[in-house]
């Protein structure tokens, strides 16, 4: 039986923090915006499916504005995208490091993703924001978001875990990884909700564990009044169940495959 090695991860939790702040310190050095790039490429996001999605193929929103629809989906899946093109490159990236000392492994694809929280949080600052322009007030619910992030996390760092492991060994997972987000946002309710796939072909939505954290952020602030009944418990458990499959076995195939790294990278 593989054991994770949690308890490894924890006696060098100094080492991930360390690398936690190496990776948000060195996405902005040297660059004019600085972090500001967080809110400038989301912002801008918006305002092209406002104008095609929200304007000219007229994607219903319930009585939310568009823009506020699609950026509260597009929040937790920048999320995603950056922590899994972060997780699956982590391994590579850090080969000088892999190659000199021995630490628990599982920590560089891990301090990928709590790195994007820091981006997440100015982002959610933007939300806020828009929010207050358009005169919302978030439902109660909206506890429960760092629940859906966690979830988010989840499955970026269990699919991460998958494709860094590949990538040590096959070079093509790094031309792979941004085509599967380019294709991954539009299999995602982002730009539109569930409700406009046809029920009968809904499940095939629903297989895909981020259609739960997205849905779950717009039914956490909007609630199902505004936005419609696009989030049931059927479709979150699903959403849990496959995080979950997905993590463990990433996290298990990571493991086993962790001794040889040293030697290929």
């Amino acid at each position: 039986m593989v054991s994770l090695g949690l308890h490894e991860v924890w006696e060098y939790r100094e080492l991930l923090y360390f690398l936690v702040w190496r990776d948000v310190k060195v996405r902005y050095k040297q660059t004019f915006f600085g972090v500001l790039w967080v809110v400038f490429q989301p912002l801008l996001s918006i305002a092209v499916f406002t104008v095609i999605f929200g304007g000219l193929l007229e994607v219903p929103s319930g009585e939310v504005p568009y823009p506020l629809f699609a950026y509260i989906a597009l929040l937790p899946w920048n999320y995603f995208a950056g922590s899994f093109t972060r997780t699956s490159n982590s391994l590579v990236a850090s080969s000088h490091l892999i190659t000199k000392v021995y630490f628990p492994r599982l920590i560089i694809p891990l301090s990928g993703v709590l790195s994007g929280v820091v981006d997440f949080a100015v982002a959610f600052v933007v939300l806020i924001g828009l929010l207050l322009f358009y005169g919302i007030r978030p439902t109660p619910n909206a506890v429960l978001l760092p629940a859906f992030l966690l979830l988010g996390a989840a499955v970026a760092l269990g699919a991460g875990l998958w494709l860094s492991a590949l990538n040590v060994r096959y070079r093509d997972v790094q031309y792979l990884v941004p085509f599967l987000i380019q294709i991954g946002m539009y299999l995602t309710p982002v730009v539109y909700g569930s409700s406009l796939i046809p029920e009968r072909y809904r499940w095939l939505l629903n297989l895909n564990p981020m259609t739960g954290v997205v849905e779950g952020f717009r039914w956490a602030l909007l609630g199902t009044d505004a936005v419609g009944d696009y989030l049931s418990l059927p479709l979150l458990g699903i959403s849990i169940a496959l995080s979950v499959l997905l993590l463990v076995s990433g996290a298990l195939f990571f493991r086993r495959t962790e001794r040889g790294f040293a030697d290929i990278i």
